[in-house]
């Protein structure tokens, strides 16, 4: 199992972020992880990165213990841009491949001019849904075991969504997995194998997209019953 959830329980002050959850992801899956505001998506994505610590349960990647080692062989984008303005994309693809031994540069630049992004341009340079777009591609070429992608596509063009997702896809490393958090549900739905509903701390929901849909015309009928959306 790539990724296992043990009763994690995650509090703030006086409120629970996350009740007790359990949760097993395999390998070359793509997961998405949905939920409203407030569900518990971030906090259990910010704890599988180590970001936060449970104050209950315990999580595995891999069969090893979130540190380190987890850090190696996750990669994480997270909703906040994180690379500044006056770096040239030349530059953030040679900081990825100094800081990852598993970044892999052609794979980058494919994926960039892909999405035609020149190599010389300056990151602040670039519109809200090219910065997105540069984030993925450098976050999808390492040859990782887990992606975690938080909001991914929210400031990209709905018309190239579809593309942007495969071309994501297509990168990933052989027998790896992703799990994509976010509230565009209609727009990754083609995509996914398995999908874990989150709400108010608690997992309500994980089940294949095919066994759901044996009862639903769409996850997006589906978010709008567990979420009680009109």
């Amino acid at each position: 199992m790539l990724l296992e959830i043990k009763n994690i329980t995650k509090n703030y002050n006086e409120s629970r972020g996350i009740n007790n959850i359990n949760l097993e992801f395999e390998s070359g899956h793509v997961i998405g992880l949905l939920g409203s505001n407030g569900s518990g998506k971030t906090t259990l994505i910010k704890l599988i990165n180590g970001l936060l610590t449970p104050d209950e349960g315990e999580i595995l990647v891999d069969g090893k213990k979130i540190g380190v080692e987890t850090k190696k062989i996750i990669s994480y984008l997270p909703d906040q841009t994180y690379i500044e303005n006056a770096m040239s994309i030349k530059e953030c693809i040679n900081f990825f491949k100094d800081f990852y031994e598993d970044f892999d540069e052609d794979k980058a630049k494919n994926i960039l001019n892909k999405f035609e992004i020149p190599l010389n341009k300056k990151f602040g340079q670039l519109s809200k849904g090219n910065k997105e777009k540069l984030q993925l591609a450098l976050v999808m070429s390492r040859n990782a075991k887990l992606y975690i992608l938080d909001e991914p596509i929210a400031g990209v063009d709905p018309g190239i969504r579809d593309f942007v997702i495969q071309t994501a896809l297509d990168a990933m490393s052989p027998n790896s997995s992703l799990i994509i958090c976010t509230h565009l549900v209609r727009d990754i739905e083609p995509f996914l194998d398995d999908v874990a509903f989150l709400n108010k701390g608690n997992v309500v929901i994980h089940k294949s997209k095919e066994i759901i849909l044996t009862k639903y015309e769409s996850l997006v009928d589906l978010f709008k019953e567990v979420y009680q959306c009109s």
